[in-house]
């Protein structure tokens, strides 16, 4: 599986090559705008998923994003800076899959990839389509609807649901929920993670996200969906 990073400082760029590297991925490395497009207007499906530094000497992330999305399916994660985090929403409204502020630890960047990459994958066997009450998931396409209307959701967000969907009616733990999300542990895994993203969730399905009736809280067990 072979990766895209563009990144204009070199030793930054160094570090996470290697780290890729050491992890399983092949790397092409770019350390500027033209070069990246020249890789990709060339050999664009040699891709399984691209890391675009957001601020480039000749450029930025926004429009290699839109190359990479005008031309082939697959997910494109930022890297940014926290003065740039403002301006991510931009490049997520492009069709940016996720992005990682620095400074950040590599093994939250290798279980980033890992979520993502994981709601690309077109599953053979798997159900085309759950329902969960009003909310139908399309895992062939990795797309939610509510009510007929298309509900966007982060890499994350959809990697959870979909563990719900796939577990309906039973009574999933924080715990296991976590291990089925995460696939390398780090410091930055903890039950607020979880929280808040169950939150998103509710806040983006429920009708009324203060009285779930889709992803129910069952008290001193954990979550479940449906019923």
């Amino acid at each position: 599986m072979k990766i895209l990073l563009v990144e204009d400082d070199k030793t930054i760029a160094s570090g996470l090559e290697y780290s890729l590297q050491q992890d399983g991925y092949q790397t092409v490395l770019c350390h500027d705008a033209a070069t990246a497009k020249k890789v990709l207007a060339e050999d664009i499906d040699q891709f399984a998923l691209c890391l675009f530094d957001l601020q480039l000497p000749d450029g930025n992330g926004y429009e290699l994003c839109k190359m990479v999305k005008e031309r082939r399916d697959i997910p494109v994660i930022f890297l940014t800076v926290i003065d740039d985090e403002v301006n991510v929403v931009m490049g997520l409204d492009m069709g940016a899959d996720d992005y990682i502020t620095k400074p950040f630890r590599v093994r939250e960047l290798l279980s980033r990839i890992k979520s993502v990459l994981r709601r690309y994958q077109k599953p053979s066997h798997a159900r085309a389509i759950i329902d969960i009450g009003h909310v139908r998931i399309h895992t062939l396409e990795g797309k939610v609807h509510k009510n007929g209307a298309e509900i966007p959701l982060t890499a994350l967000e959809y990697r959870l649901l979909l563990i719900f969907g796939n577990h309906v009616g039973q009574v999933l733990t924080r715990n296991q929920l976590l291990e089925q999300i995460w696939d390398v542990a780090g410091d930055f895994v903890n039950d607020n993670t979880l929280t808040v993203y169950i939150k998103r969730l509710r806040e983006k399905l429920e009708d009324d996200p203060e009285q779930p009736v889709l992803i129910k809280t069952v008290r001193g067990l954990g979550y479940k969906a449906g019923d």
